[in-house]
């Protein structure tokens, strides 16, 4: 959803009247809600995996009478079409992907060498068939209010008050995209002696991995996995001043918030869904065995993330 901002924005600027809304999860909402390209937000009731036709062909039905003049479809499996197809849209653009003919009426053939990076893709569908897609897509960038910032610091009784590192050390995906918790806490000890605070962020699946984090360190992090809503999150992470980040959708919020981030990749490829900021820096060691892009190692040792050492990410982050 981070990405896509960039197709947001991509087509605001080529058609600055347009009126962009989103058919999305709802727990997405918190991050449209700070995209002042989206005018409004529509809830998919259907989760991944779920086909339910009937609920397909009602959706549709209802958006008819919103009278869009196009669906612009990211994601490539054919269910995806469908209720742009019933809501009866006049063009329908999208990726072949799982054979849509008929269902998508504007139909593009995946260039993967011309197009590698995800956001290339989204941006290039806000181009018509005979145009070249930009060689740079906006970066994505939300926008955060202050009276947003001002009640999580009172929620969470919060002061930050100094500089503020902020680790993730989760990764939906799997144990293949995240760096050892215990490296995450060597990284924290370090900048606690330096007088700095540090945040950790996730969703209650990394708890695990905070706890130990904040064991290593003598409970002197402040822990939000699993506390917080997405929108809490964002808006915390907007106070903070460095972010160190697994690949994974919080790697992209911050990024999106222009922060100084430090991203580590293992068994993912950072040439294909990068940190879309400048202030990034990446840290891949790129072995012979990767990027594998599986959830757990094949060889059943993560070379890829333990080599990175924790006083490397230091020497990173005083680059930063």
């Amino acid at each position: 959803m981070v990405m896509a901002q960039s197709l947001f924005k991509t087509l605001k600027l080529q058609r600055p009247g347009c009126v962009i809304d989103v058919l999305a999860p709802e727990w997405t909402f918190s991050l449209l809600a700070r995209m002042p390209e989206v005018a409004s937000a529509i809830a998919m009731p259907l989760g991944h995996g779920q086909f339910a036709l009937r609920s397909r062909l009602q959706l549709g039905r209802e958006l008819r009478r919103n009278h869009y003049d196009q669906a612009i479809v990211l994601p490539n499996s054919w269910k995806s079409a469908l209720i742009p197809f019933f809501a009866k849209i006049p063009q329908r653009t999208g990726f072949l992907g799982e054979l849509r003919w008929g269902l998508l009426n504007d139909v593009r053939r995946l260039e993967k060498k011309r197009l590698p990076m995800t956001v290339q893709r989204f941006v290039a569908l806000a181009c018509t068939q005979d145009q070249m897609p930009p060689m740079e897509c906006p970066a994505p960038e939300l926008c955060i209010a202050a009276d947003r910032q001002r009640s999580v610091r009172e929620k969470f009784h919060i002061d930050p008050g100094g500089p503020v590192l902020a680790l993730c050390p989760g990764a939906e995906y799997g144990p293949a995209k995240r760096w050892p918790a215990r490296y995450f806490a060597e990284v924290a000890r370090a900048k606690i002696a330096q007088g700095w605070q540090v945040w950790l962020f996730g969703s209650h699946r990394d708890k695990p991995a905070a706890e130990e984090i904040v064991a290593c360190t003598g409970s002197k992090c402040i822990d939000f996995s699993g506390r917080t809503t997405l929108a809490e999150a964002v808006d915390l992470m907007s106070l903070v001043d460095i972010v160190i980040s697994n690949d994974s959708g919080l790697m992209h919020v911050a990024a999106a918030l222009q922060k100084k981030l430090l991203a580590i990749y293992g068994s993912s490829d950072p040439g294909f869904t990068p940190p879309l900021t400048e202030k990034a820096r990446i840290i891949s060691l790129g072995l012979d065995c990767s990027p594998c892009f599986k959830r757990e190692c094949p060889l059943q040792h993560t070379h890829c993330l333990t080599a990175i050492t924790p006083e490397q990410v230091l020497q990173e982050l005083a680059a930063l």
